[in-house]
């Protein structure tokens, strides 16, 4: 499944929408953790959104 589809079926895609508009990292973090992604994945996608890790 990919990122996006986790994160659809989860039911958190609009908050994770929301949390990438107002660059809101933690929150970022925290929905892709919730979506079953490990660290190692997380940080591409955190550079790709141009988010910096906290």
């Amino acid at each position: 499944m990919t990122v996006n589809e986790r994160l659809y079926v989860s039911g958190v895609m609009d908050k994770f929408d929301k949390a990438v508009a107002v660059k809101d990292t933690k929150m970022v973090v925290s929905l892709l953790k919730e979506v079953e992604l490990t660290e190692d994945s997380i940080d591409p996608i955190l550079e790709q959104l141009g988010l910096k890790k906290e």
